[in-house]
Formats: structure tokens, C-alpha cells, sequence
């Protein structure tokens, strides 16, 4: 039994034995009254000097109730506080919170699916599922290209520009094409709009990283949007947020020459299984994740898989971003920012040297890069650019095959 409620029962037990008192007095009063003709045989004063005392004490009693249900109180109140206390030092301890604020992690990625990127084109993606398109052959295609007026030879000698025909997928009879040069014809077609597009989108945060940068080297104080925008940079293309020199290096566009090739090379021309089923372009190993192809034939001790994509123009973006935040790509940036530094032109052959790391056969698949660049022109594609017309979505998505 804690103080406060042994002093407030001590209380209590007097209280009463006051009461008694007065209960007592009263009666022998009645009593010595009846036996003495109606006359008290105790002194006045006494009695009202009993009755103060039993006054006071009363006083005394309502006082010390009043004092413990007000200790009480508080002790609660001090209870329920610390009880709190512990409960967010508990919660602190779980999740602690960052060493830093930081702000919101936003996330600036382009659309993974219907090409919302390019005008118009969700749109008639949506269209296209409506009517039932759900696939195409490579007659089909051919003579979507015809019809359009692509021609690469036209884009090599004369600077004509890409028509915006965004292909989801490959034709399912890629590989029932006998004619090389028709094969090859046919897949640079349908790949380079695609890396022209990733290409704009990144061309056009570079611009906007630029201008940022130069409000910066200025002393000007950026807009919360800017900074905001900076963040999400740095988190896309993993570097630490305000690292502005490592941002530098990695926000801009892959030459479509060194695309071309190593799509050709790791898709065998559109015709693997990857590329087919699973709009795998570039052959990106993956690692711990379900829902991908596993390469029949794999090594024991091995356990990557092929990531799979819902659309092409998506494996086109995370090849892209493979090759501008991967460590094992570094050289790569490293040699491209001081090609920029130099103002000098691009060259897809000249980067393939930087990729020893992309495939276990090291150098000899850069030779192979450099054949395929070589054999197919594809240096002249490094500055082209998507003509300003309508665009095409064209569509199909098959289910990847695990």
C-alpha cells in the first residue's frame, strides 16, 4: 500500500471516530437530561468544545481527502506521460529515423508502357487494343515501313529524319526470314526509332540539368521544383544528391550506332527466344527476381535470369540506364564526358572499346561491336533525329516465356 492511500484510510478511521463521538455525546446528553428532570448534567461549554473539535477535525479530515485525490490525480497524469515516453523512444528505437531530412523521394521515370512519352501515341496504342491488334507479321511490317516511307539508306546519305513508329514487340516470324540483308533491314527499322526516343528523353533532361547547373555556377538560388527535380536525378542514376560532377557524367544519350550493334549482337537480330518472348534486346542479366527467362543451358553454380520487358522501347530505357549508372560501365562514361569536354562528336566504335565488361568474352565481343558498326554504316546514324510528324504505335505483347 503506497503512502498517500495509508494516510488517506488513517483519515478516513478518524473521520468516523469523530462521528462516534458527537453519536455518544448526544446520547448520554438525552440520558443524564431524562434522568435530572429534562436538565443536562454536563457543562455547556464542554459540549461546544466538543464540538469544535469534531468541527476542526472534520476540516482536517475533507482537507487531507482532498490533498490525496489531488496527489492522485497528478500521479496519474505523470503515468500516462511517461508511458507515452517510453512508447516513441520504443518506436524510435524499431525505426529510427534518417541521420538527415531529406526530401521526398520522388520518382521522375518516364512511362514503362503505351509510350506516353511521344505524342499521341498512348492514344492510338489504346485504339489499337480496342480493334483487336494484337500481333503482326513481318510482311505486315515491312509494309507499315514502306507506306511510311522509311528508308535507311535515305537517313544515311540524305539526313532524312526517323519516322515516330514505335513497335512493341517483334514479329513472332522474325526467324522465318531467309534474305540477310532483309533481316537486317527490318530489325534496324523497327530498333531505331526506339533508341532515338530514349535518346530525346534523356537529350531533354540534359538540357534542363544544364540550365539548373548554370543557376548554380551563378550563385542564384533555385527554385524548389529545380531542386526537387535534382534529387530525383540523382536517384535515378544512383549517384549521392548534390554531387552535381557525377550527375554530369551519367545524364546523356547512348550513340545509336553502339545501340544498333549491341542489340543485333545480343538479340541474334531479333530472332532469340529472349527477344521474342520476352522484348530482351540486350540480353540484361537479372538476379533474386521471379517473373523472368532462365537461358536453357545455364552453367551450374549460375542462377541469373534474362529480364524480361512488357514492350520494347522499355528494354531500350534500361539498357540506357544500365550503361549510365553501372559500375561496371565507368570507363564507358568517363571517355564519353571527355568527348563532350573536347566538343567532339560521339563515335558508338570508339565507346565499344569501354564494354570489355558487358559480355564474358571481353574483347572479342568488342570486335564483334565493331564488325557489325563497320559492315552495316551505322556511324551515320549517330546524328539522326525523329521527324516532327505523326506518330505510329504499333502492337503487340506476348506473355514472356519462364
Amino acid at each position: 500500500m503506497s503512502r498517500s492511500v495509508g494516510n488517506f484510510v488513517t483519515d478516513h478511521k478518524k473521520g468516523l471516530a469523530h462521528f462516534v463521538i458527537l453519536s455518544n455525546i448526544r446520547q448520554q446528553s438525552e440520558l443524564r437530561a431524562t434522568n435530572n428532570g429534562g436538565f443536562p448534567l454536563f457543562s455547556l461549554n464542554r459540549y461546544c468544545a466538543d464540538l469544535g473539535r469534531i468541527g476542526a477535525g472534520l476540516s482536517d479530515y475533507s482537507s487531507r481527502v482532498k490533498k490525496v485525490v489531488e496527489m492522485t490525480f497528478e500521479k496519474s497524469v505523470i503515468g500516462f506521460v511517461a508511458a507515452c515516453s517510453c512508447a516513441l523512444v520504443l518506436a524510435a528505437v524499431i525505426n529510427p529515423p534518417a541521420s538527415v531530412t531529406l526530401s521526398p523521394r520522388a520518382e521522375l521515370n518516364p512511362p514503362t508502357s503505351d509510350y506516353d512519352t511521344a505524342s499521341g501515341v498512348a492514344a492510338m496504342v489504346r485504339q489499337a487494343k480496342k480493334s483487336g491488334v494484337n500481333g503482326f507479321t513481318v510482311n505486315a511490317l515491312s509494309q507499315t515501313f514502306s507506306d511510311l516511307r522509311y528508308d535507311l539508306d535515305r537517313i544515311r546519305d540524305d539526313g532524312h529524319h526517323v519516322p515516330r513508329v514505335f513497335v512493341a514487340s517483334l514479329p513472332t516470324d522474325m526467324r522465318r526470314i531467309r534474305v540477310v540483308e532483309k533481316k537486317k533491314s527490318l530489325f534496324f527499322k523497327t530498333v531505331l526509332p526506339l533508341v532515338l526516343q530514349v535518346n530525346e528523353e534523356i537529350r531533354k533532361d540534359r538540357a534542363r540539368f544544364d540550365r539548373v547547373q548554370a543557376e548554380m555556377k551563378s550563385g542564384n538560388t533555385l527554385a524548389a521544383e529545380d531542386r526537387l527535380w535534382l534529387a530525383a536525378m540523382a536517384d535515378r542514376y544512383k549517384v549521392q544528391r548534390g554531387d552535381i560532377d557525377a550527375l554530369s557524367r551519367r545524364i546523356d544519350v547512348i550513340p545509336p550506332s553502339l545501340a544498333l550493334a549491341q542489340a543485333a549482337e545480343e538479340s541474334g537480330w531479333g530472332t532469340s527466344r529472349f527477344a521474342l518472348e520476352g522484348n530482351a534486346l540486350f540480353g540484361q542479366w537479372i538476379f533474386g527476381v521471379s517473373g523472368h527467362m532462365t537461358p536453357k543451358g545455364r552453367d551450374n553454380g549460375k542462377n541469373h535470369s534474362i529480364r524480361a520487358f512488357p514492350n520494347l522501347i522499355d528494354a531500350v530505357r534500361a539498357y540506357a540506364r544500365n550503361l549510365n549508372t553501372h559500375r561496371a560501365y565507368r570507363e564507358f562514361r568517363d571517355l564519353r564526358y571527355k568527348t563532350r569536354g573536347a566538343e567532339a562528336d560521339l563515335s558508338g566504335r570508339k565507346l565499344a572499346g569501354t564494354l570489355t565488361r558487358y559480355s564474358e568474352r571481353g574483347e572479342k565481343y568488342v570486335r564483334s561491336l565493331r564488325r557489325i558498326i563497320d559492315a552495316n554504316r551505322l556511324t551515320e546514324f549517330d546524328g539522326a533525329r525523329l521527324g516532327a510528324g505523326a506518330t505510329q504505335a504499333l502492337l503487340r505483347a506476348p506473355e514472356p516465356s519462364i
